[in-house]
């Protein structure tokens, strides 16, 4: 009996301990990480295979039900949320591309991180820029406090970068074809060229498929998927000389985002100036996947155990610095498995939608019913934001938005119609993220300015690509369902006490937390998130 007693002693004593050695001081780096397309569902389903970087942030401060809360669950606007702490509805990036009807573009479309305002631009030659983000990040706001705080960016996207760093970055890089590119005038850090010649080396060379782990080996089963002979799900990536896109679309391109944030990092010294740094890192490695070979075979398992391996990796080597930072891991959206693998794996009724739900086929065919000419409605997909034609005259911009919404309504594959004013006239929302009604995700992304006339949302299960090719995407996201809303938000710092909270929270949590990390105050209303208390005990990480 005493020899329990003494052993509950000495762990109550170092429970004890533990919580009194909790850092206070604010720290000297954040280091803030997402995994494009790294859902909640994979989280979950791999994380007892972690080891590495993702083990070590699994024994932080975890909140598996995260949520990108809004409709529009994109890239663009998905890494809006994470360092502005605002909802796309507050930041303006309400998809990755919209509609701008009054343009005198041919095609009308504008990306996320375009300056449309650069003559000859357009969305897929363009200049890149924030212009479209209308709130401050995180770095910011810090610079703004203290100049002395450094600011990086390093992401496989340029939407990615450019959406968590903000509008004054000190440095900010990010693929543009087969290089690293920035959009500021910056001196390039020596690690840039260094990321260039590793990528030009890498594609000099035959790279072999790579070895298939044991966890990965009972997800390896071919699946055929469209034309004949096309199947994806056992695959071990490798690549042939010169073949960028499987470069791309495989764990070696996280390797190199990492390698260059890294160079970057320790050329700057981050971490070790005068005031609090910010390294924020954009891994793009995992929605590729995603999107070329489902989320459930080989190819996505090989991903994930390289990533947690390079992740601890690059952990390891900032310890060996010295430098006292947290970290924080989170997504910009979920994702959804190819329906033909969902359909033979017990998941019911997936298909993929129907090509007539573009607007480029739906547009012309409502001109013939009501004996009108021309394009009438604009939209980017098969679900999301539609236009109607500004050109039309008004009683007939009523009659095509009137008839476009029950032929929408009227078709299988979709869930709900939702107009401009029905949405408008919906208040924000607000509560668990995870109980608001499709209306309310919606009303999350609308900005007055750039959103459609009406909003389409399609059934459960339903991949928004029509048709796939020899090559290409075969699996998306961008849905208002859960699978696609719901991401890991993990927070780490070295001392810390760690703990679970399986309540959901938002991605617009993260920055008014890291800004309480590090007592940065924010305006009253100036954010849509909460402050999380990183702290499980009586004491907080928060303002009081």
């Amino acid at each position: 009996m005493k020899l329990k007693l003494f052993a509950a002693a000495l762990v109550l004593a170092a429970s004890a301990a533990a919580v009194a050695q909790a850092p206070r001081n604010p720290p000297k780096l954040i280091v803030a990480i997402s995994v494009d397309q790294f859902s909640g569902d994979l989280f979950a389903e791999y994380r007892q295979y972690f080891t590495g970087g993702l083990r070590r942030l699994s024994e932080g401060a975890v909140f598996p039900a995260g949520f990108q809360s809004h409709a529009a669950t994109e890239t663009c606007p998905g890494h809006s949320t994470i360092l502005t702490g605002a909802r796309p509805a507050r930041t303006g990036i309400i998809a990755n591309n919209w509609f701008d009807l009054g343009t005198e573009r041919p095609d009308k479309l504008i990306y996320c991180a375009e300056d449309e305002r650069v003559p000859g631009s357009n969305s897929e030659d363009y200049t890149p820029s924030g212009v479209h983000l209308r709130v401050p990040t995180l770095g910011d706001l810090m610079r703004r406090r203290d100049p002395r705080s450094r600011v990086v960016a390093v992401a496989g996207k340029d939407r990615a970068a450019i959406m968590m760093s903000g509008h004054n970055p000190t440095q900010r890089w990010f693929r543009s074809g087969t290089r690293f590119v920035s959009d500021r005038e910056t001196p390039a850090p020596a690690a840039v060229a260094s990321a260039n010649q590793d990528i030009a080396r890498r594609l000099a060379e035959t790279a072999p498929p790579m070895a298939l782990p044991a966890p990965c080996q009972p997800r390896s089963r071919a699946v055929p998927v469209g034309p004949a002979g096309r199947t994806v799900g056992d695959g071990r990536f490798g690549h042939a000389a010169g073949d960028g896109e499987a470069l791309l679309d495989s764990p070696e391109y996280d390797e190199i985002v990492l390698g260059l944030a890294e160079g970057i990092s320790g050329e700057m010294r981050l971490g070790q100036g005068a005031g609090t740094d910010l390294l924020i890192v954009g891994l793009s490695a995992t929605d590729y996947v995603g999107h070329r070979f489902g989320t459930q075979g080989s190819e996505m398992c090989i991903q994930l155990l390289a990533l947690d391996r390079m992740l601890g990796g690059f952990f390891d080597r900032l310890d060996t610095q010295g430098i006292d930072y947290a970290v924080v891991l989170t997504a910009d959206h979920g994702g959804h498995d190819l329906p033909e693998r969902v359909r033979e794996q017990a998941g019911g009724q997936a298909e993929r939608a129907d090509a007539d739900l573009r607007a480029r086929v739906m547009g012309p065919a409502i001109g013939q019913r009501l004996g009108l000419p021309g394009q009438l409605i604009y939209g980017d997909s098969v679900f999301g934001d539609f236009y109607v034609d500004r050109a039309l005259a008004e009683a007939d911009r009523r009659r095509v938005l009137d008839e476009a919404v029950q032929a929408y309504r009227a078709h299988p594959h979709v869930a709900a119609v939702f107009t401009r004013v029905e949405i408008e006239a919906a208040p924000a929302p607000a509560g668990p993220p995870d109980t608001w009604s499709v209306l309310q995700r919606i009303r999350a992304s609308f900005d007055a300015e750039r959103s459609g006339d009406f909003y389409v949302v399609l059934k459960p299960r339903v991949t928004p690509i029509p048709t796939v090719g020899a090559t290409g995407s075969i699996a998306t996201h961008g849905s208002v369902w859960d699978y696609d809303r719901r991401v890991p938000i993990l927070f780490w710092r070295r001392g810390m006490t760690a703990f679970e909270q399986p309540l959901s929270v938002e991605t617009v949590d993260i920055m008014p937390t890291l800004a309480g990390l590090i007592g940065l105050p924010l305006a009253p209303g100036s954010v849509d998130g909460r402050c999380l208390d990183l702290d499980p005990g009586p004491a907080t990480t928060c303002p009081r």
